[in-house]
């Protein structure tokens, strides 16, 4: 059984605090910790947003938004209890002439921290941090949390990261990524460094190659806008693919201590390889989704669902990447993402090198692999070599040893916005990203935008639903005489 140890008394204001963020995880998210008994009763969590709105109708949006969550499960006992924490304050922060006091008046003025929760656009991030200090909020153990993606370039990411470094220091600033807060995700460490078992072989000389894929099912809905001037790149590659290839190929970390961690992190972007102008064509594929069926729905195209009916946007994204240091010599690491693909999945696959001698003849087709599920399964699969039972001769089979977190642990466990937050309380910076590590994703992320348009990479397509991504993301693979993992084939 889980274990849920309560954090100590904390206020927190979130910044749109109407807005959808707040209503599908983070109010959700505080609902379920104070549930398990994770957050005191004394707290407060306080919705700010330029509506105007009483208290009674933070709560009541708020309930809604529990409910969604929660379902049948929802506890209208615990409900009376926990709507006494919240309250709202209407307020524009970017506004020179705002006035604080409807805010102010809301926080505590003992010792516990004040957690500034920014779940707005990463444009206003700096005047809000720039208002808050202002208003004599910063001070002593004040901390600010932004989501991703902070920024739209390097250019712009250092920007941020100065106008908000200048008002909260590095030590409370936290980069929320949420993939981090995964069960699975975080396990890896665990898994890597917990074992004997793996730890020897985590390396060029026994593994092949690393698959990181994270597929999505949807298309851009209401998100058209941001999404077009985002794409799948600067919107899923440059935070999540590249945190969850960090956590795959960082050394060992002398402790588990947070700047410990994120170092080792900062190591491997610092050792990824640019990608080249004459190698984009080659090593990289981007591709938009067109019309299809998904689920049995005839679904639109992106360009359809954009308003001017035209775009060079990419809505999937497929490459292989390389780590230039000694332990990942020579291994590819092949990542992709996109929408409207077949099924909404996340993995990560760790395929290793196949056996020296195929003493079993043709029956010793496959090589082991370390499967691991992100969503929407959180679980660890390693496939091995197995006699298949029977008489007639030596058959074998590739089957997994398997864990799956809903059937061993029969529990429900926090999601990664309720654990990312409960850190935040803790002041455990672990799962957050250093202000490094984001400029050096960008970095690295900038120059591979600029190669595509040096080399005038081609956009391709695929259909919705139908296809994971587009003919030449599996050409990437297959011309390596690899292919993708997919559905346990």
């Amino acid at each position: 059984m889980a274990k849920f140890i309560p954090v100590d008394t904390f206020d927190i204001v979130i910044f749109g605090g109407t807005g959808d963020l707040s209503r599908r995880k983070l109010l959700p998210a505080l609902y379920h910790r104070f549930v398990d008994g994770q957050i005191p009763e004394a707290s407060r969590i306080v919705g700010v947003s330029r509506s105007e709105l009483s208290d009674a109708d933070f709560r009541s949006l708020a309930r809604d938004a529990c409910k969604t969550s929660t379902g049948e499960d929802f506890d209208a006992k615990a409900w009376t209890q926990f709507e006494k924490l919240l309250s709202y304050a209407c307020l524009d922060a970017t506004k020179e002439d705002a006035d604080w006091e409807a805010l102010t008046s809301r926080l505590s003025d003992d010792d516990r921290p004040s957690i500034f929760y920014l779940a707005v656009t990463p444009k206003i991030y700096v005047p809000i941090c720039q208002a808050i200090g202002k208003a004599g909020l910063a001070k002593g153990d004040a901390r600010l949390v932004l989501e991703k993606p902070i920024g739209t370039d390097l250019e712009s990411a250092k920007a941020i990261n100065a106008g908000v470094g200048a008002v909260f220091s590095e030590d409370r600033i936290y980069r929320i990524d949420h993939y981090l807060g995964k069960e699975t995700v975080q396990n890896l460490l665990v898994l890597r460094f917990g074992n004997t078992l793996f730890e020897p072989l985590w390396n060029r000389t026994a593994i092949d190659h690393i698959q990181i894929t994270v597929a999505e099912d949807v298309g851009v809905g209401d998100r058209a806008g941001y999404y077009d001037s985002a794409g799948a790149v600067r919107d899923m590659v440059q935070n999540h693919l590249l945190q969850l290839l960090c956590l795959i190929a960082m050394e060992p970390p002398n402790s588990i201590e947070a700047d410990e961690i994120r170092t080792e992190k900062i190591k491997v972007l610092n050792a990824l390889r640019p990608v080249r102008s004459k190698y984009a064509g080659r090593d990289t594929v981007r591709a938009q989704y067109g019309p299809g069926t998904v689920n049995g729905e005839q679904v639109k195209g992106y360009l359809e669902e954009l308003d001017e009916g035209e775009s060079g946007t990419e809505t999937f994204v497929a490459l292989k990447a390389w780590v230039d240091n000694w332990r990942w010599s020579r291994v590819p690491f092949y990542l992709r993402t996109g929408k409207r693909m077949r099924s909404r999945h996340s993995e990560i696959v760790v395929q290793f090198r196949e056996a020296p001698h195929a003493m079993f003849g043709e029956d010793q087709a496959h090589s082991n692999r370390l499967i691991i599920r992100l969503q929407p399964d959180e679980g660890v699969q390693l496939y091995v070599q197995i006699k298949e039972p029977g008489p007639g001769g030596l058959r074998v089979q590739s089957l997994p040893l398997n864990l799956s977190y809903a059937e061993t642990f029969q529990v429900r466990y926090p999601d990664a916005y309720e654990r990312l937050l409960m850190d935040v309380v803790r002041g455990n910076l672990a799962l957050f990203m250093r202000r490094e590590e984001v400029e050096e994703a960008w970095e690295w992320v900038d120059g591979l935008l600029e190669a595509w348009d040096d080399a005038k990479v081609p956009m391709r397509t695929y259909s919705a639903g139908l296809e994971d991504g587009p003919v030449e993301s599996r050409m990437l693979l297959r011309e390596d005489d690899r292919d993708w993992w997919s559905n346990g084939k």
